[in-house]
């Protein structure tokens, strides 16, 4: 599972951002089922005001993911993940490819029944 954060922020509180990004970035990196992450910096800027910042992180799965959110040192980034713009920010991995390689596929974790999974996670 691939979750991207991404955020507007403005030249006065790159630092203070980055700082904070970092720290969530160790919340969540401490959490089972983190697999890596990272921190990125948009090298376009198409003259907008703001630059956008990315916070992305790998996870065995979704469970482990949604699990770390209810870690207290990721709850305490939660005002920072809140800055993060309104999109889609999970997302299964459904092909991949090695450097030099052919890409394969990968099965869709995604429950064909939404209440049943809904029904499951409420267990």
């Amino acid at each position: 599972m691939l979750v991207v954060y991404r955020f507007a922020v403005t030249e006065g509180e790159t630092e203070s951002f980055s700082r904070d990004a970092e720290d969530a970035l160790a919340a969540l990196a401490s959490c089972g089922g983190y697999a890596r992450g990272g921190l990125g910096r948009a090298l376009d800027d198409f003259d907008a005001a703001d630059e956008v910042w990315m916070l992305w992180t790998e996870w065995d799965d979704v469970g482990s993911y949604r699990r770390s959110l209810s870690n207290f040192q990721v709850k305490m980034a939660t005002p920072l993940l809140s800055r993060a713009l309104p999109e889609a920010s999970g997302f299964e991995v459904l092909a991949e490819c090695a450097p030099g390689g052919t890409p394969y596929r990968t099965d869709s974790d995604r429950e064909a029944d939404p209440e049943a999974a809904r029904r499951e996670a409420a267990r």
